[in-house]
């Protein structure tokens, strides 16, 4: 029989339904009984996973801010654009509150929500405790509601196919390593189930 005790009461995000959820052991997922939603689940190496594809996601965006992002070739003329240049160009077009938007959303808050995925994970991994978790734990949350990664990879995508009617594009390092961050950026929060990673922090917090 369950023990109430390790049960925790959420509602479900699809149908509202309040339900008792039973801890789950690595490999498992919990399931609501009404509509099949995903409830909670706790990937194997959970933690270690996403730790480790944190830690490429920074190696993959130091790349993709020193090398060239992509080259606009026309007429013989070159033009070659690096990722921080993208808000550059934009601010030098006399809109700065867009130029402030896309530095946020494309370097400013990934490096903040890779940042605050290592201080997170690290402790839970090392089974250490900290008093900050908690407030890191939030703030992690709340930065990955506002990255909007795959937003700017897809956006840049459709924009390639229009400007390669216009001119020949050249894709830079900076590109690929991007596209790769974005990646493993994905593949980090995947590990972070949000239900398993506050029952961490409640057990990591001293």
């Amino acid at each position: 029989m369950q023990d109430i005790s390790s049960q925790t009461h959420t509602a479900c995000e699809e149908c509202d339904l309040l339900i008792a959820v039973p801890a789950v052991a690595e490999g498992e997922r919990a399931e609501c009984p009404r509509c099949g939603h995903t409830l909670t689940q706790r990937p194997r190496q959970g933690f270690e996973r996403s730790l480790s594809f944190a830690l490429a996601a920074c190696v993959f965006f130091a790349i993709s801010l020193a090398f060239p992002f992509l080259t606009l070739a026309n007429g013989g003329i070159e033009n070659v654009m690096t990722l921080p240049e993208a808000s550059i160009a934009i601010w030098r077009e006399q809109d700065p509150v867009l130029a402030v938007i896309v530095f946020l959303a494309i370097i400013a808050l990934p490096i903040a929500l890779i940042g605050t995925i290592i201080a997170l994970v690290t402790p839970l991994v090392l089974n250490k405790q900290a008093a900050w978790l908690p407030g890191v734990g939030k703030l992690m949350f709340g930065l990955n509601d506002w990255a909007m990664v795959d937003v700017f990879v897809i956006g840049t995508i459709v924009s390639l196919v229009k400007i390669a009617k216009l001119a020949t594009v050249i894709l830079g390092l900076s590109f690929w390593a991007y596209i790769l961050f974005a990646i493993c950026l994905t593949a980090s929060l995947s590990g972070l189930d949000r239900l398993q990673v506050w029952k961490a922090i409640d057990a990591a917090t001293p």
